[in-house]
C-alpha cells in the first residue's frame, strides 16, 4: 500500500488497482526472498512456490480497514469527488464492471459514463489527492457511498448483462463478503439491512435456472431449492437492525425480499404489505426504477390498470431499461393484451444481451396466442 501511495498520485490509477497491490506485495516478497537465498535456498524455494497460495491468509493486522478491496472502495470514495464519480470510478477499478455495465446501473450512456470516470481519474492526478486509509471517523462520512457501490456490484450479479449466464456469483459473494466486513466494522442499522437484501435475494440462487439452465421466475421457482438457514439468517438480522429505529432504504427493501422469501406461494405473498413497503421506499428515493416495482406490486395486488398508468408515467425515463418493457408486458397479459405484451417483450430482448435471459423472453413471447 506504501508504493501505491508514492507511485498513483504520480502516475494515475491503474486499470486493476486489487491486481497491482498483489503483483507489487509478491515483487517486494520475492525479491526479498531471494536475498536470504543463499542463507537458506531450499526453504526459500517452497516459500516462493506457496506464495500465490498463502496470499489470502496475508495479515492486514496493521490497518483499520483489514480488507485490501474494502480500503480502496473508501478510498476512491474521498470527498473531494462527486457522489457520482465516486461510484463510477470504483465500480470500473474495483468492482471490476465494465463502462457498459455502469451506464446500465446509472440509466446512462456509454460515452457519457467513460467521460465521468475519465474526469474522475483526471482529478485525482491533478489534484494529487492522496490514497490514504481513512481513519475510523471517517468511515462514517463515506459509508452512504460504500453501501451504494456494494450494492450496485450486487445487483449486476444478479442482472448478468452480458454473457450466457443468467447469475455472476463471484460478484454476488464478493458483494455479500464487503458487507459483512464493513458491517463488522461499523455497524450501521442500514449496513446491516443491505446485508439482509443480499442475503435474502441470495438464497434463491438455485431456483432461478431449471435443469436445463432455462430461467425461472420469481413466480414459478421451485421454493424447496430456497436456502432456508440463510433466509432464517437474514430475517433475524433485519429484526434487530429494526430494532435499532434507524428506518433506511436497505432495510425496507429487505423487507420487502423477506415477505417474498417468507411466503408459502406466490398466491399466498403479501402484495398489499409489499405495495405500502413500496410507497414508504419511495419517500426515500423517487426514482423511476422504484416507481416500476410498485406499479408491478400493484398489479399483482389485483389492480394491473392501475399500474399501467403509472407505467406510463416513467415510460420515457426508462425507455432504454430493458425490466421495464418485461415489467409491462407482464401486466398487458394479465389484462389479455397479449399482442401488446409481445411488442413489449420483443423490445426487452433487444435491450437484453444475456443469452439466458433473451432465450426466457423468447419462450414467454412465443408461448402468447
Amino acid at each position: 500500500m506504501t508504493e501505491a501511495l508514492r507511485v498513483w498520485p504520480e502516475q494515475g490509477l491503474p486499470n486493476n488497482p486489487p491486481a497491482w497491490l498483489h503483483a507489487a506485495s509478491k515483487r517486494r516478497a520475492i525479491d526479498r526472498l531471494r536475498k536470504e537465498q543463499r542463507h537458506n535456498a531450499k526453504e526459500t524455494q517452497q516459500i516462493l512456490l506457496d506464495l500465490d497460495a498463502d496470499k489470502e491468509d496475508m495479515a492486514e493486522t496493521d490497518y483499520d480497514i483489514p480488507d485490501e478491496r474494502l480500503r480502496l472502495i473508501f478510498t476512491c470514495c474521498h470527498p473531494a469527488l462527486s457522489p457520482e464519480a465516486q461510484l463510477a470510478l470504483t465500480l470500473r477499478t474495483l468492482g471490476g464492471l465494465t463502462v457498459r455495465e455502469i451506464a446500465r446501473a446509472f440509466l446512462s450512456s456509454e460515452t457519457a459514463m467513460l467521460q465521468r470516470i475519465t474526469r474522475a481519474k483526471k482529478k485525482i492526478r491533478d489534484a494529487g489527492i492522496p490514497y490514504e486509509i481513512p481513519k475510523r471517523e471517517q468511515i462514517v462520512e463515506r459509508r452512504e457511498i460504500a453501501q451504494k457501490i456494494i450494492y450496485l456490484i450486487f445487483n449486476e450479479s444478479y442482472s448478468a448483462f452480458e454473457g450466457q449466464t443468467l447469475t455472476r456469483e463471484d460478484l454476488a459473494n464478493e458483494a455479500i463478503r464487503l458487507c459483512e466486513m464493513l458491517f463488522q466494522l461499523d455497524p450501521d442499522a442500514e449496513t446491516g439491512g443491505l446485508l439482509a437484501l443480499m442475503q435474502f435475494t441470495h438464497s434463491r440462487r438455485h431456483a432461478r435456472l431449471d435443469q436445463d439452465n432455462n430461467m425461472v421466475s420469481l413466480e414459478h421457482q421451485d421454493r424447496d431449492k430456497w436456502d432456508r438457514g440463510a433466509i432464517d439468517n437474514a430475517y433475524k438480522l433485519l429484526i434487530s437492525q429494526f430494532e435499532l429505529g434507524q428506518l433506511g432504504p436497505y432495510q425496507l427493501q429487505a423487507a420487502i425480499s423477506s415477505l417474498h422469501c417468507t411466503a408459502k406461494d406466490w398466491a399466498s405473498t403479501d402484495w398489499r404489505q409489499i405495495c405500502a413497503l413500496y410507497g414508504a421506499l419511495g419517500a426515500y428515493d423517487a426514482s423511476p426504477v422504484i416507481t416500476l416495482n410498485a406499479a408491478m406490486a400493484q398489479a399483482n395486488m389485483g389492480e394491473p390498470q392501475k399500474a399501467l398508468k403509472r407505467l406510463a408515467e416513467i415510460e420515457e425515463e426508462l425507455s432504454s431499461y430493458q425490466p421495464f418493457y418485461a415489467a409491462r408486458a407482464e401486466i398487458q397479459i394479465m389484462l389479455k393484451a397479449n399482442h401488446l405484451a409481445r411488442s413489449d417483450l420483443s423490445k426487452a430482448m433487444e435491450l437484453s444481451s444475456n443469452k439466458v435471459e433473451v432465450a426466457f423472453l423468447e419462450s414467454k413471447r412465443d408461448g402468447l396466442k
